[in-house]
């Protein structure tokens, strides 16, 4: 994959984590009770400062870049925690029951969709690094580190 693609599916990402992160922990996103609605027996308050705390340390970890199928993995399990919506609240997320016709919560958790799919790219882009040995020509020390050829 192209290497700005990825940059900027990073960035992106990042954004969009450290916007929603930041409309949480300062309680003025318009999914807070929705969120909170969904695990009535936490504090909404605390809920909302722990997610919001944790979507934005994800969104930055995205930006630096480092540790990024550690830090895309996170992000997805903690996307998949906002499908709980469409178990515990179904009226919330269907019209009329039917879940063919979402509604826009039923519409904000199911884009999460396209967020999960990001980060496993993001996932399967990353390669591992390859140990160096003294004798490698300058193509395999290229190919090693993931430097574009000069050919």
């Amino acid at each position: 994959m192209n290497a700005r693609a990825t940059t900027l599916l990073r960035g992106s990402l990042g954004l969009v984590f450290v916007w929603f992160g930041a409309l949480k922990a300062a309680d003025v996103t318009p999914v807070a009770d929705l969120v909170a609605d969904t695990v009535p027996w936490l504090d909404r308050d605390l809920l909302l400062v722990a997610l919001g705390s944790a979507e934005i340390a994800l969104g930055a970890a995205l930006w630096l870049g480092r540790w990024l199928r550690w830090v895309a993995a996170a992000a997805v399990a903690h996307l998949l925690g906002t499908f709980l919506v469409l178990v515990v609240q179904p009226h919330a997320a269907f019209q009329a029951g039917n879940p063919l016709l979402l509604t826009i919560e039923g519409e904000f958790v199911v884009k999460n969709l396209v967020l999960i799919t990001a980060c496993l790219v993001l996932m399967s882009t990353e390669r591992p690094r390859q140990l160096l040995d003294i004798g490698d020509s300058p193509d395999q020390a290229r190919s090693a580190i993931g430097s574009p050829s000069t050919d």
